[in-house]
């Protein structure tokens, strides 16, 4: 898993990046789930996975201020 690059994600709608975000929580439940019943022992994902959400949640709230004002 890499991570997303901020740069790459500016040229996107929120729209879209919302959809990222539902992709990746789902990934990242995915992830989690298979560490649980020891399919995977891949624990960096699963860091990898919060930072990309929190990075994505970032842009998808600084598009949405920068709209009002």
């Amino acid at each position: 898993m890499k991570a997303l690059k901020a740069n790459d994600l500016r040229s996107k709608s929120v729209p879209e990046l919302e959809e990222l975000v539902k992709a990746e929580r789902a990934a990242l439940f995915q992830a989690r789930r298979d560490l649980v019943f020891r399919q995977s022992t891949d624990n960096a994902s699963l860091k990898t996975r919060r930072h990309n959400i929190a990075r994505l949640l970032t842009l998808i709230n600084e598009k949405k201020s920068g709209d009002k004002s």
